[in-house]
């Protein structure tokens, strides 16, 4: 294809014209495709059916440890299902904490507590501004609990191993308001990113300048690969945190929510037995113990990790054929146009579109117009503030094949109209 950028003002008005009218035929479709979140879809969810069956008779109910799951108590979790995770994650069993059903609840109460009580330092609300670094495109989830609390949040850019270090350096040594910083690290949301080594290792011999500082390690896709033949690794924080002499900077995130059920699976916090005094100081007083048959449920189906990676070789048997019909229609509309650039992931949920400068918000209206549904431009991004409205996460996991092609199909055509336009502009 010949990139827009060269084609003449006559040439790009006969393609505009061109691309509208395809564009009006999709709209006469009336379709209703959804790509906004990244929901597993139903092949998926029915992998997990046998877990529903691993749980007998009422007298079955007391975990292999002897406790008797159906009562109060265990305001950490059960040990079984806290061991599966400390195996998945390479740290230490004593520094699992699992809850409910959702890592995103664990991150809220987390940073709350750090608003209200604080972690050794007293609370961060009476020490007066408070920031968040937050590496951009991220996750719109992670960026909405800290604008709930009213955190000044400050971009950082993504490169492909991950966010830009020297700038993540130069202002955590410097700035003591700077107390988090949000971190997807494998297969990042969106971009679908792992980082470095030499990432790890820096993010682990950080010198904060607030001793209360603390690295938010949302390791959410750690045993989401999709790919045979290709797959990232991620070298263990903890384990360089403790290297440094830094053990208390992670508080390091998890859960089921894609591997068995989003609606009711397991989450986990793992950190420090320094931090864990803090937190189950607050869990003893907000909780009387997370569900155990749920962690039960999960405990006797999955046994160990073992269990789980087996079971996230299922998952991708859904998981690649999407995101090839996602990834072919990138490449065989949009390659050459210069209208899009997008990243090629091997495991997550997400695969990330940056449109031409000025053009995301008008793609995803273009999209909403002819029945697809996407995440909102700009969501990717503190504020819902992207600077160059570029950035568009696509989430492939939830439609059929199908219905991925025909929206893929309406996307590239908006991509390309929105481009055009930017050129006659």
């Amino acid at each position: 294809m010949t990139e827009y950028s060269k084609l003449s003002r006559a040439e790009l008005e006969a393609l505009k014209d061109e691309l509208l009218a395809r564009y009006e035929e999709y709209k006469s479709l009336g379709l209703k495709l959804d790509m906004s979140r990244g929901k597993p879809g139903v092949g998926q969810l029915a992998e997990s059916a046998p877990l529903m069956d691993v749980l007998g008779s009422d007298s079955d109910m007391k975990s292999a440890g002897g406790v008797d799951c159906r009562n109060y108590g265990g305001f950490d979790g059960l040990p079984e299902v806290r061991a599966i995770f400390a195996e998945m994650l390479g740290v230490p069993v004593e520094m699992v904490i699992a809850g409910g059903n959702a890592s995103l609840n664990l991150m809220f109460d987390a940073v709350a507590q750090g608003v209200y009580g604080g972690y050794g330092c007293g609370s961060w609300a009476s020490q007066g501004e408070v920031k968040f670094l937050c590496p951009v495109p991220g996750y719109d989830r992670h960026f909405a609990v800290t604008e709930y609390f009213g955190i000044k949040m400050i971009n950082v850019d993504m490169t492909p191993d991950g966010p830009d270090m020297d700038t993540v350096e130069k202002l955590v040594s410097s700035d003591p308001a700077i107390k988090g910083i949000w971190c997807v690290p494998m297969y990042s949301n969106p971009q679908g990113y792992t980082y470095s080594d030499e990432t790890v290792r820096r993010f682990a011999n950080l010198k904060p300048a607030a001793k209360d500082f603390r690295i938010f390690w949302d390791n959410a896709y750690c045993v989401h690969h999709f790919r045979k033949d290709r797959r990232d690794s991620l070298l263990n924080l903890m384990d360089e945190c403790i290297k440094a002499g830094n053990e208390d900077l992670p508080f390091i995130f998890a859960s089921t929510s894609k591997i068995s059920y989003p609606g009711a699976g397991v989450a986990v916090m793992a950190t420090s037995k320094a931090n864990r005094v803090f937190i189950d100081s607050r869990l003893k007083i907000q909780t009387i113990g997370p569900d155990k048959l749920n962690h039960l449920r999960h405990a006797r189906y999955f046994v160990n990790a073992a269990g789980i990676y087996a079971h996230m070789e299922k998952m991708a048997k859904h998981l690649e054929p999407r995101f090839d019909a996602v990834l072919n229609m990138l490449n065989s509309e949009l390659s050459g146009t210069g209208a899009a650039e997008w990243t090629e992931p091997v495991g997550g949920y997400f695969v990330s579109v940056d449109v031409n400068e000025g053009c995301a918000k008008r793609v995803v209206s273009l999209c909403k117009e002819a029945g697809v549904t996407l995440t909102e431009a700009g969501a990717s991004f503190p504020y819902h503030n992207d600077p160059k409205d570029t950035n568009i996460r696509l989430a492939p996991s939830f439609p059929s094949v199908e219905e991925l092609t025909k929206a893929m199909e309406i996307f590239c055509l908006a991509a390309k109209l929105a481009a055009v336009e930017k050129h006659l502009a």
